[in-house]
């Protein structure tokens, strides 16, 4: 699991192709993205077989990498979004669908097919705060900008 920061360089990614790893997720910023000097490393990968997944990250929002070049950019390049997965999730998932076996479109089908909640449909607008137990005054407030 990457956490991309600004001026993150390729070497990165480039050592974890190197040293056989399989797959990777990487946190992006944004809906989901990595600057264009990583890019090379991340061809590289995908060429070289490794199962690239995109998270963001925050506890709350999806991928959207078709909103922006950079976005449809890296999806060119074989990065797959993970929708709303979380980087944990997706990081432990990856690993274990890469341990059921070796073909990325089946890799695929695994990640993005929800096993327990992880991938939602869609998020409410105050999910986060329902999540964590609601907070009455913020509620109070929330209803009357969204009714």
């Amino acid at each position: 699991m990457v956490y991309y920061y600004p001026a993150m360089h390729r070497d990165i990614i480039d050592s974890l192709v190197d040293n056989g790893y399989k797959g990777i997720v990487i946190a992006g910023t944004g809906l989901g993205h990595v600057n264009k000097p990583v890019y090379p490393a991340i061809e590289r990968a995908t060429k070289k077989g490794v199962a690239i997944y995109m998270t963001v990250q925050t506890l709350w929002g999806y991928v959207h990498m078709f909103v922006y070049d950079t976005g449809r950019d890296l999806m060119a390049k074989g990065i797959i979004p993970a929708a709303n997965m979380l980087p944990e999730v997706a990081y432990v998932k990856l690993g274990w669908a890469l341990g059921q076996t070796d073909d990325l479109e089946k890799v695929k089908e695994i990640m993005l097919t929800p096993v327990c909640g992880e991938i939602t449909e869609r998020e409410p607008y105050n999910g986060y705060l329902i999540f964590q137990g609601g907070i009455p005054e913020v509620e109070a407030f929330l209803k009357t900008v969204h009714k």
